[in-house]
């Protein structure tokens, strides 16, 4: 990354509390700070995306404002975040265009993808039962074309970023990548455990401790995978054994994408409201329309999927299918120039942050 103001602004915060280190048990970003004695550019992006945005430390801090330092690390980091998923993202004017104008970009990318599969219909105001309905209503080589070749640009885009960004932030490594520091930061990002702050809990609207925050990513993340799962699961038993869907209310896949559902509503209208009433001094105003674009998208996702499934069998079931199908492709064009490609970027930050720390406390 190259200099920003957000940048500069960090540095100057980060070298205060790396003299201060008041902080230091409260997540991740201080002992990695600690193991420094003076930071680069890409550093600011690193540590930007090992803090969790519990804003403990702006709470805690004695130098916050109205202090004449003005220390804000959360808004600074939130600041840099935004600045690096479109630092590190794949084609760049992709990225441009989602900064611009993130929630309109992410809904107009959602109708016409389901505009374009509408097109493509034959049955779309007719009801159809029965094994295959969905694909008389949409056909399977339509289907898989446009969500084949999303798919495939995602990936590409996901991946290219997440190489983009360890390359800029993984000089200079303490050690090795071993097992121990794997195992570490994946049980760091399964768990949320940073969302904790210092292990009270996160201060979303005030100096008060609250797990809300933690839970609703929690219902978020797990749900996306069990939406997932029932999409893999719904693989395997049309291609691989030739029952084709859709399915009982009973089924495996249905039973999953039904919880995973719910788990997203239920995480998306939590994290939703936290939003609105949280402290907006530590809110950095440029995150705002990805976090919400994203939140969006996700929301949609659940809702239009279960109102899929309850309505199947009416003649709206074909208008519905093209637009959740329109909803989830773009969430996965989106994903590497939004909010969710933090997951990745902060998992690879967890990563870089358990083999440095494994140099001087060996991790069991």
């Amino acid at each position: 990354m190259h200099a920003t103001d957000a940048i500069t602004d960090a540095k100057h915060a980060i070298e205060i509390c790396n003299a201060c280190r008041y902080c230091e048990g409260y997540c991740a970003v201080f002992p990695a700070m600690t193991l420094q004695r003076s930071f680069v550019d890409a550093d600011m992006a690193y540590l930007a995306n090992l803090c969790h945005n519990c804003n403990g430390c702006f709470h805690a801090c004695q130098f916050a404002p109205p202090h004449e330092y003005g220390i804000n690390l959360p808004r600074n980091f939130a600041d840099i975040r935004i600045e690096t998923y479109e630092a590190y993202a794949w084609p760049q004017p992709l990225a441009r265009a989602f900064r611009a104008s993130a929630v309109v970009t992410a809904v107009v990318a959602a109708l016409a993808i389901a505009a374009v599969l509408a097109l493509f219909s034959t049955h779309l105001f007719e009801p159809q039962t029965g094994a295959g309905a969905f694909y008389r209503v949409i056909s399977w080589a339509a289907m898989s074309a446009v969500a084949g070749g999303v798919l495939l640009f995602s990936i590409l885009a996901l991946v290219k970023g997440a190489m983009a960004f360890w390359a800029d932030t993984r000089s200079p490594l303490s050690g090795p990548i071993t097992l121990a520091a794997v195992w570490q930061a994946t049980k760091e990002v399964a768990t949320m455990r940073y969302l904790g702050g210092g292990g009270d809990g996160c201060n979303d609207a005030d100096a008060s401790f609250s797990s809300a925050r933690r839970h609703a990513h929690h219902a978020v993340m797990y749900g996306f995978l069990l939406c997932l799962a029932a999409t893999s699961v719904a693989t395997v038993f049309d291609h691989a054994l030739g029952w084709v869907a859709p399915y009982s209310y009973t089924s495996l896949p249905v039973v999953l994408g039904t919880l995973g559902g719910v788990g997203m509503i239920l995480g998306c209208v939590g994290l939703m409201r936290i939003k609105l009433r949280t402290d907006p001094a530590p809110v950095s105003v440029k995150s705002l329309g990805a976090d919400w674009a994203l939140l969006v998208l996700l929301l949609l996702a659940a809702l239009s999927g279960l109102a899929l499934l309850a309505l199947r069998e009416t003649n709206v079931m074909g208008l519905l299918l093209a637009l959740h199908l329109g909803v989830i492709l773009a969430l996965f064009l989106l994903l590497p120039y939004g909010k969710f490609v933090h997951g990745i970027y902060r998992a690879t930050a967890l990563l870089k942050a358990a083999v440095e720390r494994q140099r001087h406390h060996p991790i069991g």
